[in-house]
């Protein structure tokens, strides 16, 4: 029985890169082996065992075979007599097919390390092109590490087409979509994720809505990007800069869905968009099963983030209604992560990066203005009822005036 490191602890040890959690795989073993060393077993389509100190994951190296649609469409073969090279073999890329044994000798059968030389994501074989998930996992790497250097292979980025066309993405479970798209978000530059899915295909495929923006015209006074495609970009490299959250990022990526349904006699006017992307991003939320605390925010920040760039042109009673609507007395975590998002909307724009926003600003100071409002002092008023909470928000819109309006 022999023991080796795989996968990202190899690849990130290699890169420099921070690693996370360690993959074993085991060659020359059967399950009743690792039971007999105390491992527990978690697998079911095939056997994966807990270290019974570490609770590391253990593989029994194994071999795949298509035979259904969609990624889990696979039978595994595990038994002593699978090699190493064959164990590698069925991963998806040359960098994640590395080895280390325990002298720490690297096995690399399949180029990894010059791969990593060259910054390039390779698949490592023809199987590539049967499992349909590889295709985000593809993107979701790029977005991870093309602050490196690193680019997806032109002959990879062909099968990912391949996959595409199959439809073979269709059978994508929409739980593991949200998965590697929230993973995505996560990565340091997220709008790799979507180039990438855009250039193979998939963005069409899987997020009809977000990919129907490019091509679609912005009035060029207040972007001078003009393509609200390339705008949401810019807006989601601004957002990673600002916040490490995904759900800041999630609600960038989708604010100016609405402008998508734009009729194009009306281009580059998108009148009532905010308005219009609301049912876009609950259905497509709903469709990816993305989670209430993502779709909640991405919401608001459709409908508001206009009002947001307006701060200064907004009376004080709407900038209350918008602080009712954003439901910031209850919620002044997501509040802020609103104005983030604004934020990031408004230097997502091409050669406007490091414009200053004073807006959020502004909507900051009201917010605090109207929390000032001391509600029991109004209640010791003999106010009561409808009438005490009436008081409340007159009271407020008079703070936020002297705030905003000295």
């Amino acid at each position: 029985m022999e023991i080796y490191l795989v996968g990202g602890a190899v690849r990130d040890k290699l890169l420099n890169y921070p690693v996370h959690e360690r993959d074993w795989v085991v060659v020359g073993a059967t399950p009743q082996d690792l039971l007999n060393q105390g491992y527990r077993q978690v697998g079911k389509d095939f056997p994966v065992f807990l270290h019974p100190e570490s609770a590391e994951e253990y593989a029994l190296a194994r071999t795949e075979r298509k035979t259904g649609p969609g990624y889990t469409g696979f039978s595994c073969y595990s038994a002593p007599d699978v090699t190493l090279e064959q164990d590698l073999l069925r991963r998806d890329f040359t960098i994640n097919a590395i080895a280390e044994d325990s002298n720490g000798n690297l096995i690399d059968p399949y180029g990894g390390q010059q791969d990593i030389k060259k910054k390039r994501l390779r698949h490592v074989s023809g199987n590539f092109v049967e499992d349909p998930l590889r295709v985000l996992r593809a993107a979701r790497f790029a977005a991870r590490y093309h602050h490196l250097g690193f680019s997806i292979a032109p002959e990879t980025m062909d099968i990912m087409a391949t996959i595409v066309t199959s439809n073979e993405l269709s059978h994508l479970a929409a739980e593991r979509v949200w998965t590697e798209m929230e993973k995505s978000l996560a990565e340091r530059s997220p709008e790799v994720f979507i180039e990438v899915l855009r250039n193979c295909g998939a963005l069409k495929a899987l997020f009809p809505e977000i990919d129907c923006l490019f091509g679609v015209p912005q009035t060029e006074k207040h972007h001078p990007e003009i393509d609200t495609g390339k705008h949401i970009l810019l807006c989601l490299i601004e957002a990673a800069k600002i916040s490490p959250e995904t759900c800041v990022r999630f609600a960038v990526l989708l604010h100016d869905l609405g402008k998508g349904t734009t009729p194009e006699q009306e281009w580059p006017r998108h009148i009532a968009h905010e308005h219009r992307g609301l049912d876009i991003i609950k259905s497509l939320c709903q469709r990816i099963k993305a989670s209430n605390e993502h779709r909640d925010l991405a919401l608001l920040v459709c409908q508001y983030h206009s009002h947001c760039h307006r701060a200064s042109e907004l009376t004080p009673k709407t900038i209350l209604k918008t602080l009712e609507g954003l439901d910031a007395f209850r919620r002044a975590e997501r509040f802020e992560q609103f104005l983030l998002c604004c934020e990031a909307d408004s230097r997502g724009r091409q050669g406007l990066q490091d414009r200053d926003y004073p807006q959020t600003d502004m909507f900051r100071r009201a917010f605090q203005a109207a929390l000032s409002v001391d509600n029991q002092q109004l209640l010791n008023q003999g106010h009561q009822g409808k009438a005490l909470g009436e008081a409340i928000r007159q009271a407020r819109i008079e703070a936020i005036s002297k705030e905003v309006r000295p």
